[in-house]
């Protein structure tokens, strides 16, 4: 049962933190400006508590789950899945930082509009952020079935 609860918390966690990188996304365009420029903040904090809730359920699936730490630990395709976990949390840092900035300044300016070009940055880290993520459950099915093991 425990593995269960465990297993569906982690894919909840999930769909939120996809969910929010998607509204990010979306948002990330001049013409939702500056009512989105001052809300980015606030979802992007979304997105970083469904990344921790997916990485503490993920840690919990890996001790306390049916299949135990052995089985992942010893397979490449889980460290895979965890360096490209981290490297999507690296890139999210521009975006978050960004969004903060926005935000101070539409507490300052109510018509505030960041730079096209920082929008598009922006949203190419969100992009990549993405495209990334679709390789996650990839590499989850690959790794609940073995591949990488001996």
């Amino acid at each position: 049962m425990l593995d269960a609860v465990l297993a569906a918390t982690h894919f909840l966690a999930i769909f939120v933190l996809i969910t929010f990188l998607a509204i990010e996304t979306v948002l990330v365009k001049r013409e939702w400006m500056p009512v989105a420029a001052a809300r980015l903040a606030r979802y992007d904090i979304v997105y970083f508590l469904s990344a921790m809730i997916v990485l503490a359920s993920g840690l919990a699936r890996l001790y306390f789950g049916a299949k135990g730490a052995a089985f992942y630990l010893s397979n490449p395709v889980f460290h895979a899945k965890i360096t490209l976990f981290v490297l999507i949390g690296l890139i999210s840092v521009y975006p978050t930082r960004r969004f903060q900035a926005w935000r101070r300044a539409v507490l300052a300016d109510p018509g505030f509009v960041p730079e096209a070009a920082d929008l598009r940055r922006v949203r190419s880290c969100l992009m990549i952020e993405s495209h990334l993520l679709v390789l996650l459950p990839i590499l989850a099915a690959f790794m609940a079935r073995g591949l990488g093991l001996h």
